[in-house]
């Protein structure tokens, strides 16, 4: 487990309520649930509440700004309509019907300010505010003979896309009952009855009222299919991800399995070479006393990589932990990681200060050793660790002089599979590691150096390694 590849080398429009037509999210892609979601009639999965609330607090938020377009809108259209064509408005009712929409929104965007959670209920409660104000300038300006009484389909798809099926049928019926009560009741307006065709005040805002809807609901659908493409590619990716996760569940099981099956043959092969050791005729042969000693030190090896794969998989340990101090552990984990790496300078400055007692964990040998092995794969001529005790915590920071972490590799921090060098480990040593530290308590954190380079912190709680006072062993010199 020791020999895990390392991670990489870290490398606008007059009458018109344009708000009708702005779906509330339908720009950037997001990590949040797309709004078509919010139709879902579904029973909520864990965690969706939360992702309905997100979702919620943000369409309200596009619900105010595009209520800040219609305002705009409103104004300008009735001073074309009043000043320009020279059709005499109820001006008092109307800049009355704006006043109540622009306090309305104020109140909105107040009670937005506040972190709070925004029902599907309330989004309807807000449209509905539009429907109302809507008719209530219809009512003033003709009723359902006023051109822009088409904007309630704008009303209506926009509802469609925000709201819950049930709440989107209300908004139907609550529009059409709206357009068939302006038929009956409303004010009409004194129109010139010498104009035809394009000449017709009528006519003209029929075109107008006929060119936004088709342009507004263009945009609309644009934006609709975009988000889906959007959607659609982030469930791949998520799709892609949890296959890659379930074959590394796979490869676990599979090395816990080997791992079991490799553990008698290695016990024999132990057995049989003590034997060896103690036989007369090897005594007369230091050559071959040197041989079995260098077998039996890989054996131990063998037993260790097997053990580290027990624990990665969650496994009883492969064999019994050895009691020992910080000093004594990490000097011996240096020395052994010297001797098996490439040659290259390596600074360790031990600065733990008072010894304490703690267990050799080979899991925690593995995570450092997995550390040290992405930073010399990283930088080859220079890797530094250092060792400090910062109140109930042990502290280690690995660091090298390579390129650093690129700012995608720091946001994935020991996800599986984050390895742009390619290598066939592909980043599963600090994914590993990363879940070692977490086993236990800890943390690991990687940052670049302002000089160059990249320092990757490891945070353990001395309660998680060390020994109970009964257990502690006898005090042990270490160099620093």
């Amino acid at each position: 487990m020791q020999e895990k590849t390392p991670v990489p080398s870290r490398t606008e429009a007059p009458a018109a309520d344009p708000r009708h037509a702005e779906p509330h999210h339908l720009d950037a892609p997001s990590s949040e649930p797309d709004t078509l979601e919010a139709a879902d009639t579904a029973p909520p999965s864990p965690g969706s509440e939360v992702a309905d609330d997100l979702a919620g607090r943000r369409n309200m938020h596009q619900l105010i700004q595009l209520r800040w377009i219609a305002v705009v809108g409103q104004i300008a259209t009735i001073a074309a309509v009043h000043l320009g064509f020279g059709i005499r408005l109820p001006l008092q009712g109307m800049w009355a019907v704006l006043a109540f929409l622009v306090a309305f929104n104020i109140a909105s965007l107040l009670r937005e300010r506040r972190p709070r959670f925004v029902s599907n209920g309330e989004l309807f409660m807000a449209l509905l505010v539009d429907v109302a104000t809507l008719t209530a300038q219809l009512y003033l300006a003709g009723g359902a003979s006023n051109p822009f009484a088409f904007l309630y389909l704008l009303q209506v798809a926009l509802g469609a896309v925000l709201l819950k099926p049930r709440y989107t049928r209300a908004l139907v019926a609550i529009t059409c009952l709206c357009f068939i009560g302006l038929t009956i009741f409303h004010r009409p307006l004194a129109l010139p009855e010498d104009l035809n065709g394009l000449d017709s005040p009528y006519v003209q805002g029929l075109l107008l009222c006929f060119a936004l809807n088709a342009g507004l609901l263009v945009i609309f659908i644009t934006r609709i299919g975009r988000n889906l493409r959007t959607r659609d590619a982030r469930l791949a990716a998520l799709r892609q991800r949890a296959a890659e996760e379930e074959h590394i569940v796979r490869m676990g099981l599979l090395a816990s399995g080997a791992a079991h099956e490799l553990g008698t043959p290695l016990a024999t092969v132990s057995v049989i070479l003590g034997d060896w050791r103690r036989m007369p005729r090897f005594a007369k042969h230091p050559e071959l006393l040197q041989e079995i000693d260098e077998m039996q030190s890989q054996l131990k090896r063998c037993k260790d990589i097997l053990t580290g794969i027990l624990l990665a998989s969650g496994e009883t340990r492969g064999e019994a932990p050895t009691p020992t101090t910080v000093g004594a552990f990490i000097d011996g984990l240096v020395a052994q990681w010297r001797a098996t790496r490439p040659a290259g300078a390596f600074d360790y400055d031990n600065r733990f200060g008072e010894d304490l007692p703690i267990v050799s964990d080979t899991a925690l040998k593995q995570m450092i050793c997995n550390v040290l092995d992405n930073a010399r794969e990283a930088s080859p001529p220079w890797v530094g660790l250092e060792v400090l005790h910062d109140g109930d915590t042990l502290v280690l920071k690995v660091s090298d002089a390579g390129p650093g972490f690129a700012d995608g590799m720091l946001a994935k921090l020991g996800k599986p599979y984050q390895s742009s060098k390619g290598q066939p480990g592909r980043g599963l040593g600090l994914f590993l590691s990363v879940n070692v530290a977490r086993t236990l308590g800890g943390n690991i954190a990687a940052a670049n150096r302002p000089q160059g380079g990249a320092v990757v912190t490891m945070t353990l709680p001395l309660s998680a390694i060390t020994l109970p006072p009964d257990a502690q062993p006898a005090p042990t010199d270490h160099a620093h």
